[in-house]
């Protein structure tokens, strides 16, 4: 009897078991649940009205009427209502001689209230944490805002911190991506991941129009995430993590000065948003959707789109193609996810994804309102609009829920989670949530200021 045949069926055999057993261990070691997150809610004798945005602008005496035509336009069309919150040194005055302790004061305040509030929360104590990711883009002090968090909080002497600045709006899920990939090499391990903004130290003075924006879009806020791949706590986490995709196009010299931070020639440091920012926004979305589709859709929807695409490039090339056909295919990304998680970055960048993405006022409500509500939080953003759909209920378990987000840089990164557990915290919406959506979301400005309508020739960014 030739028994080669045989031999080799059963090598064949055990090849194939030995693949699935590591296919089985990676997938394993590569599970991410989220435990829990808080979203910071500040003191009320911090939150600035309209009226009182307004105030700040008028007291720089070194705008123009030109100026402060431009920015009661842009407050007018900010989307943002009359309860965000501004640090301390703003409000009183303070906003052109910020001092260090101003900056810290304002991280401090988040510290002590969200991460105190999220260690409560799940019962994990600091010297659990195995991993601890902290990102604020503009403040970079020494020692470092991890080290401040693992000291604040007794943290152990070998947990693994790891301090992100300059990452702009997209730190979150850099951050996320981080933990994730850390815990990889930790078995039954513990992340928090820390995201928000300083604004105390940098609010602009110039007349910089470019500049000028972010004071009008750019609020206090933060959120703190406790993740873990430790199968026994998975049982009670509230989602898991199913991918994560990062799309950067640095390279390119238009889309990496579309947000910088930089001197204005008077020696003034402030955030330019340039012209070019929405076209850089617009192809790293384009990236980041092209490599996450073929990852969380169907392939129902997939070949839906082959088709269509080859289709109307078939069309184009007959006479009035154009006038007769609809225009573009487009991925229906509604067939993979249920719940879409915009970045709140204005009305602008809103608008431009729902846009892109064939969503409807219902799938973007969550942001309009976290808009609305919270102002631009930066990297934190993302979280407000999660407890915005779960303080809603919208989120049933083994519902998808897709975070998209930019950065400066220029970057867009997205990631998928899944529904695993009960969703239905209110959060640091508790005691709003009822409110919204309001019947208008009209700005009180839009009465007191309506001669700014009248303005043409100012391009926005919100």
């Amino acid at each position: 009897m030739d028994l080669l045949p045989l031999l080799t069926v059963l090598l064949l055999a055990r090849a194939a078991a030995s693949l699935v057993r590591a296919a089985v261990a990676r997938r394993r070691q590569s599970r991410c649940y989220l435990l829990d997150y808080v979203c910071h809610k500040p003191c009320d004798d911090r939150k600035v009205s309209t009226e009182m945005a307004g105030g700040l602008i008028l007291r720089n005496q070194r705008l123009g009427l030109p100026e402060y035509r431009f920015l009661l336009r842009v407050i007018v069309r900010s989307g943002i209502g009359e309860d965000s919150y501004c640090p301390r040194n703003i409000l009183e005055g303070r906003e052109d001689a910020p001092t260090h302790e101003d900056a810290l004061d304002e991280m401090d305040a988040f510290f002590d209230a969200a991460i105190a509030e999220l260690f409560f929360k799940t019962g994990v104590a600091p010297a659990d944490v195995d991993v601890l990711v902290v990102n604020v883009c503009m403040f970079s002090p020494a020692p470092s805002l991890a080290s401040r968090i693992a000291r604040r909080f007794g943290m152990r002497d070998d947990v693994a911190a790891y301090n992100l600045s300059g990452m702009g709006c997209s730190a979150g899920l850099v951050s996320l991506d981080i933990a994730r990939n850390t815990l990889r090499t930790r078995p039954a391990s513990v992340a928090l991941v820390v995201s928000t903004e300083s604004i105390a130290p940098h609010w602009y003075t110039g007349t910089d129009r470019s500049m000028m924006l972010g004071n009008c879009l750019f609020r206090c806020g933060g959120s703190a995430a406790l993740l873990t791949n430790d199968p026994s706590l998975g049982r009670r986490a509230k989602m898991a993590l199913r991918d994560l995709v990062r799309a950067n196009i640095a390279a390119d010299d238009e889309a990496h000065a579309s947000a910088m931070k930089r001197d204005d020639g008077s020696g003034r440091v402030g955030i330019s948003l340039s012209k070019d920012l929405p076209k850089a926004a617009a192809r790293a979305l384009t990236l980041n959707l092209r490599r996450l589709a073929p990852r969380i859709l169907p392939v129902s929807e997939l070949a839906r789109f082959a088709v269509h695409s080859m289709f109307c490039r078939k069309l184009i090339l007959l006479p009035h193609a154009k006038q007769t056909h609809g225009g573009a295919a487009k991925i229906n990304f509604k067939t993979g996810v249920e719940h879409f998680c915009v970045h709140p970055g204005g009305t602008a960048v809103i608008e431009g994804v729902k846009g892109s993405l064939g969503l409807d006022a219902y799938d973007v409500e969550p942001a309009v309102m976290t808009l609305h509500r919270w102002g631009n939080t930066s990297t934190s953003s993302l979280w407000y609009v999660l407890s915005y759909m779960e303080a809603k209920g919208r989120l049933k378990r083994g519902d998808r829920v897709l975070m998209l987000t930019f950065g400066s840089g220029f970057k867009c990164n997205s990631c998928v989670w899944e529904v695993k557990g009960y969703m239905g915290d209110k959060g640091a919406w508790a005691e709003c949530i009822d409110e919204y959506p309001p019947e208008t979301t009209a700005n009180p400005y839009m009465q007191n200021y309506s001669w700014v309508n009248d303005i043409q020739g100012d391009n926005l960014l919100v």
